[in-house]
């Protein structure tokens, strides 16, 4: 298996992380060496994202000889980059899960997604990572046909599944809580949580290295032979390995076309502003919850530990990120927020993500010794960190919990993965028109 370079080159520079808010607030950045040469262990995880990192640091807790590679940085990719949100439940709502798996299961996989925000809470009290973690997402309704929904949903939560975290909030409260006429209601759900995502991943980092697992940047894997043990073919080296993970989320490419046809890369953009002060940042986010709102094409934002807003939003069909991402998220900011209009934007970044056709991870066994989680379609902070405990569990001989999220049904997108992009973008298109209708 050969990988093309597709999107891991597209937009950024080798090796570096961007030029964010994150990277700029970055607690410390590791250097790791280059892997050259012969190496052999018991697991080889490809990529260092939250998965990669999650299953390594789980693995090397269990006593195995793990080697932890990334073409680029560790945390270089969505986990570095992303809004920085720790929601509640899977990616689809558990009334949409109900209807696709049954009652019982879809229990099961509350279960799972409220055990992986615990684990990221867990992880971060016990090795200590500094990350700016936070209480509360605030879930905003731009369209007042889908404020019943909301109420009726928390509702189902208390009732069905015995969460009391979450609560249904009227206009006259979102108003209260956001400085802005643009939402009609929601729920704000203070189990839910938001953090540093790049602090988050570099302290998971660390706990791996203090673990044992060693640990390349700048390794890129170019072509993988099945077996037992499987071959790893780098540049300037080789791993021998029992075991292989799979955790590149949407940078597989053609390294597995059968992930590659289920998981597909689209890009993301963040904007922060200067500082607002105390008084000016609480007046935007009066209790400094993060927020996602109702539309496709989803805004999201929250402040920052020095009190900037960090916007997230915007809708791109192009494989190359904007030319200028600053003004390109500024657009979608201003209608939320037209007060800022002359607050100058001081960081602008883009980011690729791994969506699934029904935006549930993708989960599989594509070998005995080869295990893969991936498409975690905007839910990764929570869900990433669990994957990766649920395959050094499988590794383990414990594959119970990973099998619940196996069993999920994810469907090859139309037209395999060399004509999924035309179609998404047809159907991206139709849904960011329903938003504004």
């Amino acid at each position: 298996m050969a990988i093309s370079q597709g999107f891991l080159h597209a937009n950024d520079k080798a090796g570096e992380y961007p030029a964010s808010y994150y990277t700029a607030t970055a607690n410390k950045q590791f250097s790791f060496p280059v892997l050259e040469g012969e190496h052999s262990c018991d697991v080889c995880v490809i990529g260092a994202g939250y998965a990669g990192l999650s299953s390594a640091l789980h693995l090397a807790e269990r006593g195995y000889k793990v080697h932890l590679l990334d073409a680029h940085r560790v945390g270089w990719g969505a986990s570095g980059r992303n809004g920085g949100q720790l929601g509640t439940g899977q990616r689809k709502d558990q009334d949409e899960l109900e209807s696709l798996v049954g009652l019982e299961r879809a229990r099961e996989l509350w279960i799972l997604a409220e055990t992986a925000k615990s684990l990221v809470k867990d992880l971060i009290a016990k090795h200590q990572i500094s990350c700016d973690l936070k209480p509360g997402i605030l879930h905003a309704d731009h369209k007042q046909s889908y404020v019943s929904h909301s109420k009726a949903y928390a509702e189902k939560l208390a009732g069905t599944y015995n969460y009391d975290q979450i609560r249904f909030v009227d206009k006259a409260e979102i108003q209260e809580l956001l400085d802005t006429t643009a939402y009609h209601g929601g729920t704000l759900d203070m189990g839910a949580a938001h953090l540093h995502p790049l602090n988050f991943a570099l302290g998971l980092a660390e706990a791996c290295q203090n673990a044992g697992v060693q640990i390349f940047e700048n390794s890129e894997v170019q072509d993988i032979q099945k077996g037992e043990p499987a071959r790893l073919k780098l540049a300037n080296g080789q791993v021998t390995a029992r075991y292989v993970v799979f955790a590149c989320n949407g940078y597989i490419d053609s390294l597995e076309t059968r992930v590659a046809s289920r998981v597909m890369p689209i890009n993301n953009y963040i904007i922060a502003t200067e500082p607002l002060g105390e008084d000016l940042a609480r007046t935007l986010i009066a209790n400094d919850a993060a927020v996602a709102d109702s539309r496709f094409v989803i805004n999201y934002y929250r402040l920052s530990a020095d009190n900037r807003l960090l916007f997230g939003g915007g809708e791109s069909y192009s494989f190359q990120f904007p030319q200028d991402i600053k003004a390109f998220v500024r657009k979608p900011m201003l209608q939320i927020y037209p007060q800022l209009k002359d607050v100058p934007i001081e960081y602008g970044w883009g980011g690729t993500l791994g969506i699934t056709l029904n935006r549930m991870p993708y989960f599989a066994k594509l070998a005995p010794n080869m295990l893969n989680a991936s498409g975690f379609s905007g839910h990764g902070v929570a869900m990433a960190t669990l994957a990766g405990q649920l395959m050094a569990e499988a590794i383990d001989g414990q594959a119970r919990r990973f099998d619940v999220m196996e069993k999920v049904p994810t469907h090859v997108f139309p037209g395999g993965r060399h004509f999924r992009w035309p179609l998404m973008v047809l159907g991206m298109l139709y849904y960011s028109l329903r938003d504004r209708l």
